[in-house]
């Protein structure tokens, strides 16, 4: 059973952070902004997301 809870909460994180990249790009921002935020969420998926949440580009 853990391997299926993990698995499952994996895939939401990886649902959230590709929806996350989506509106990142999706944004006003400019590119090098874009560029920093992707990376914060691909290099660290649980915080960068977080992150992004509260102080991300809004557009």
């Amino acid at each position: 059973m853990g391997i299926e809870v993990g698995g499952f909460f994996g895939l939401i994180l990886l649902i959230l952070n590709v929806w996350a990249i989506v509106r990142v790009v999706q944004s006003a921002a400019s590119t090098g902004s874009k560029v920093l935020w992707i990376v914060l969420i691909l290099l660290l998926p649980v915080f960068g997301l977080i992150v992004w949440f509260f102080f991300g580009p809004r557009g």
